[in-house]
């Protein structure tokens, strides 16, 4: 099947969205209520999940949709299978498969432990290939959209993020492979790389940021994740393969060809960073 797959209406859609507890997950799940489709969230916190539930419903469109939540860890291997089986029971296959859950550490590279970089690789790259790999056989039998969430940082490395970054562009890099094969049973397949984002997560994330990191990342704004959760149905819309909301698509663009230009701004953050410090 060539060219671009786009989904045409989310309406009547069973979606399944990983990190649909809270943030850029909780805020797409929530506008694809309103859109009409159903829709199962995971994550790890039954707290969390019910909370979001709650919220979910207050969207819902037309008798009958589907809401639902199931406890996740997209870690561990064997639970994926245990629990997207057990969904697939219950909901049937998704035509929608988003996954967002996601979480970051900044800190110097020698401040990174072994444990935190082996983590932060099995919550991205391992969890969407965990998923990813569940449900492909299923959604190969009608066709449908897979999403993977990286980040800004999945096409452009940032002082004091080796390890995020490194997951995030293997995700990048797994999601195109994967794209040129799921064509062919009529999968789309897009990354979303959001710029920073006013969620839980990122108020996480700003307590270990070393100042480098902070300057570099200064006036660059902070989008809501009702912004991104828009942008990513856009992008769907349009079977646009790499979704970049806010800054997001300018700074692809300037990283793709003119790389130069990110360094030379990068360094001089971290110059101006560095003089901060020694006063």
């Amino acid at each position: 099947m060539a060219g671009r797959i786009r989904v045409a209406s989310f309406e009547g859609k069973m979606v399944y969205i990983t990190g649909g507890s809270s943030g850029i997950g909780l805020a797409t799940a929530r506008l694809l209520v309103r859109e009409g489709a159903d829709v199962v969230i995971f994550a790890r916190g039954r707290e969390r999940l019910e909370a979001a539930l709650a919220e979910m419903e207050k969207e819902r469109r037309r008798e009958g949709q589907r809401l639902a939540w199931k406890q996740l860890d997209v870690t561990d291997h064997q639970q994926v299978v245990r629990v997207m089986e057990e969904a697939v029971r219950e909901f049937g296959a998704p035509d929608i498969l988003i996954n967002c859950a996601g979480r970051a550490y900044p800190n110097y590279f020698e401040n990174i432990t072994y444990e935190q970089f082996d983590e932060t690789m099995k919550v991205h790259a391992y969890g969407a290939w965990n998923t990813v790999s569940t449900l492909y056989p299923r959604m190969k039998v009608r066709g449908g959209y897979i999403v993977n969430t990286s980040s800004v940082l999945g096409f452009m490395g940032i002082f004091g993020y080796t390890d995020y970054a490194a997951s995030k562009f293997a995700v990048v890099g797994f999601s195109e492979a994967l794209r040129g094969e799921a064509r062919r049973h009529g999968i789309g397949v897009s990354v979303l790389c959001p710029p920073d984002t006013d969620t839980p997560g990122f108020a996480v994330e700003n307590l270990t940021k070393p100042p480098e990191t902070r300057a570099i990342s200064e006036g660059g704004g902070l989008l809501r994740p009702e912004e991104v959760a828009e942008a990513l149905l856009r992008g769907m819309r349009r079977g646009s393969f790499i979704i970049g909301p806010g800054s997001a698509g300018m700074l692809y663009r300037v990283k793709r060809f003119f790389p130069w230009l990110v360094d030379l701004f990068s360094e001089r953050a971290i110059r101006k960073a560095a003089r901060g410090k020694s006063g």
